[in-house]
């Protein structure tokens, strides 16, 4: 009956890396290029094209140019927005690639107090239907009451971005009851990053990972090839990008974690592949700030390896008690930082109270949350002089 794509979960300019940027876009790169040379008849990208509702504008040019060999092959591209292109005032650039004749928005309804009645998009002979995925899972609430305005003897295809009860196992979330969604012939699902089927209902994965986490247990994305006609319908498409190489380091004396960290990193081969370096332990010898990230992403390079990414989450310093008698509680912050610095002599301790005034600057209204974090960061380099 018809081959198409089903994709999701993009989330194009999510990698704060430039370098996992660019692989990130190279991986949807290939994904539309599979799409092509396979003669499609269409694309769905099931919600989280972008990592936001705004993306930046080189992101944006890159985007644009692939859509515009999708629609010089004739292949029609269809999509809904996710939780991280959504936005509440409706507007995204999803928009100006629909505009642009790039792409079609299949979410259509019509909504009462009681009701949200969902209309098809037809496209030869294929219904079509879509609702958006919502911040914090706010359209779980909505599809309990979705209906679908029927197409009677088309192909329905339901495009959701949402968490469905038979794909979440323990997490402590709202989802979907897939019960109570109308009947489709197949549900193309995004939001949850991972390759799940539950009869009709299909989650295809992120088109590449998008977390060390996501890294670590993916190492590359995917997507779906569906063949209504075939007794397997479902082909999945791996985007392999790079290797990646997993290096799991418990830690305890910091003092000569540098050198067991890149003598071991010695060992691997990581020509052109990422790294993966997640350092764990407790430290009984030194403090985190005397392992030498630098010189060891730097020792990487000089392998050839295409990237580097640590993660320190869990490496903690031992807990040192301290034993001191406050006698004037209104100056408890003064009092402390006095015997802590008696009892442990540093130059750096004449910073501690500027330090603690930076961290105490309140985020302004209407200030986005980068931008206080940035500011943060500014004023504790100008004390620190870095």
């Amino acid at each position: 009956m018809v081959r198409f794509a089903h994709m999701a979960d993009v989330h194009l300019g999510g990698w704060k890396q430039q370098p996992l940027q660019d692989l990130n876009f190279e991986s949807f790169r290939k994904a539309i290029e599979t799409c092509i040379n396979s003669k499609l008849d269409f694309v769905l990208i099931a919600g989280d094209l972008f990592d936001s509702a705004y993306p930046g504008i080189e992101i944006l040019k890159d985007t644009f140019a692939e859509f515009r060999k999708l629609k010089k092959a004739k292949i029609p591209c269809f999509i809904i927005a996710g939780s991280h292109d959504y936005s509440v005032s409706g507007k995204t650039f999803l928009d100006v690639l629909e505009r642009a004749g790039f792409c079609k928005n299949v979410t259509d309804f019509e909504e009462t107090e009681d009701s949200i009645t969902l209309n098809p998009t037809i496209h030869e002979g294929i219904a079509l239907y879509g609702y958006p995925g919502k911040k914090s899972s706010l359209e779980i609430s909505d599809l309990r009451k979705i209906k679908l305005n029927q197409a009677p003897g088309m192909f329905k295809i339901f495009m959701l971005h949402t968490t469905i009860d038979k794909a979440k196992g323990t997490l402590p979330i709202d989802a979907i009851e897939t019960e109570l969604l109308p009947k489709a012939d197949y549900y193309a699902l995004g939001h949850l990053h991972i390759d799940f089927q539950y009869q009709n209902f299909v989650y295809p994965g992120p088109i590449f990972p998008n977390n060390f986490q996501e890294l670590e247990d993916l190492h590359h994305g995917s997507f779906y090839i569906v063949d209504t006609e075939s007794q397997n319908p479902l082909q999945k498409i791996e985007l392999k990008i790079k290797d990646v190489v997993l290096l799991d380091i418990e830690i305890k004396n910091a003092i000569t974690a540098t050198e067991k960290i890149i003598s071991e990193l010695n060992e691997k081969d990581l020509e052109d592949k990422i790294i993966l370096l997640r350092v764990r332990g407790e430290l009984e010898t030194g403090k985190n700030s005397d392992i030498k990230f630098q010189q060891i992403e730097e020792f990487a390079k000089s392998k050839n390896a295409y990237f580097i990414l640590r993660n320190t989450h869990d490496l903690k310093a031992k807990e040192v008690e301290l034993e001191i008698e406050i006698k004037d509680s209104e100056n408890i912050e003064e009092d402390t930082i006095k015997i802590y610095s008696e009892q442990n002599p540093s130059d750096f301790n004449k910073l501690i109270s500027q330090l603690i005034n930076s961290l105490s600057i309140e985020k302004q209204e209407g200030e986005t949350s980068e931008s206080f974090t940035n500011h943060i960061l500014e004023e504790s380099k100008k004390i620190l002089k870095f």
